[in-house]
């Protein structure tokens, strides 16, 4: 797709948005002309903003690209939220209509279109300042069976970083540190590290060989690092210390009892290279039988299923964001199996992260972003 293709499709996708929200709000406000006018020049600038910002990282000036970013992003998690609350807000003045007299219906619509941009703003403000601390979360997993000295047993697991466009050096260096202040027996880094070129990231991800832990730092591919190229930041990691299983496993020593961590491919990998087909029963070839317990790292949920069947008792995985912000963690459920937090899948019990940073709009209202640490516990 050329660049002029890749701009306008979401360009006039844009403008149809701006159309129906400056139609439906900026007349209820009691806006003069001249604020009118301004509004929608505001609406216009961000259909024209927001697509260049998703190309930014192509830009030669990195000083511009890096502001116009921010920009960009920012108003797209405005933007998205503007529209889901001018929505949900004519739905509320339907109601009213049908319900209230014409009196009280009219003074609703102004007062809930002040009420929308004034939600926006909060939640936009808010998010942000959430997106930027992720939070540390404690979760115990039980598993069968599980050998007396791995009782206790914990994993430190990051997931969905998105280090490129906002989330730079002085981000990672603190995950880095809030991570290994944990003293984790092994880290899990669950995909989506990086959105961006091995070229133009590498200083800002070279803080992750400082990651520490007794059994060392396992990484799985997410979706993501297939659009970024995988194979060369595969290279990358690897230089930086990292563990990378690709439908592989080993067999881990701890304190006289022995663990199997596989992981596997992103789901999606196949679309990208057929030779790395995601494939959980793959990962256990040519391990001991009746090995307890299997952990499994997989970044999408999607991949409990197969999982399940071939006889994991824990699988750790990411992506879903936890929908990232409101309103969209209310409709992620629609996509994935699981979306956050400990579930069970017969005998498997899947954790899914909410993610450690955030793609896209710095914004997390409502679905703050976390750094886990897992405890195994016996059943």
């Amino acid at each position: 797709m050329t660049v002029r293709r890749r701009f306008l499709h979401p360009f006039w996708l844009l403008a149809s948005l701006a159309g129906y929200i400056g139609w439906r709000l900026l007349p209820a406000l009691g806006l003069g002309p001249g604020s009118i006018l301004g509004g929608l020049a505001g609406l216009s600038a961000a259909c024209v903003i927001i697509p260049l910002s998703m190309d930014a990282r192509m830009m030669k000036d990195r000083v511009f690209a890096d502001r116009l970013a921010w920009i960009g992003l920012i108003a797209m998690g405005f933007f998205s939220s503007l529209f889901i609350v001018t929505l949900l807000r004519d739905v509320l003045l339907l109601g009213a209509h049908l319900t209230l007299s014409t009196p009280s219906a009219a003074s609703l619509s102004r007062l809930s279109a002040q009420w929308a941009v004034a939600l926006t703003v909060l939640s936009t403000l808010a998010g942000f300042v959430i997106a930027r601390r992720p939070r540390l979360v404690e979760v115990d997993i039980p598993v069968t069976g599980l050998p007396s000295a791995l009782h206790g047993f914990s994993i430190a697991q990051i997931s969905d970083l998105h280090v490129g466009p906002t989330i730079k050096r002085d981000f990672v260096e603190r995950i880095v540190a809030r991570v290994n202040e944990l003293n984790a027996d092994l880290i899990a880094v669950t995909g989506d590290l990086v959105d961006g070129s091995v070229f133009d990231l590498s200083r800002h991800t070279a803080p992750l060989a400082g990651l520490a832990a007794r059994h060392g730092v396992y990484f799985v591919t997410g979706n993501h690092e297939y659009y970024s190229g995988e194979r060369a930041w595969t290279a990358e990691l690897r230089r930086l210390g990292f563990i990378v299983l690709k439908n592989q496993h080993v067999i881990l020593q701890h304190d006289g009892a022995s663990l199997l961590l596989a992981g596997v491919t992103d789901f999606s990998a196949h679309h990208f290279d057929s030779a790395q087909r995601s494939d959980p029963a793959a990962a256990l070839i040519g391990a001991p039988g009746g090995e307890r317990p299997k952990i499994l790292l997989a970044h999408q949920p999607s991949s409990a299923e197969a999982a399940a069947a071939a006889g994991y008792d824990v699988q750790l995985s990411g992506h879903t964001h936890g929908g990232q912000f409101w309103p969209w963690n209310l409709l992620v459920r629609y996509f994935q199996p699981f979306t956050a937090g400990l579930n069970r899948l017969y005998n498997l019990m899947v954790y899914v992260s909410r993610g450690t940073g955030y793609w896209g709009p710095p914004n997390r209202f409502l679905v703050p972003g976390e750094i886990t640490r897992i405890r195994l516990v016996s059943a």
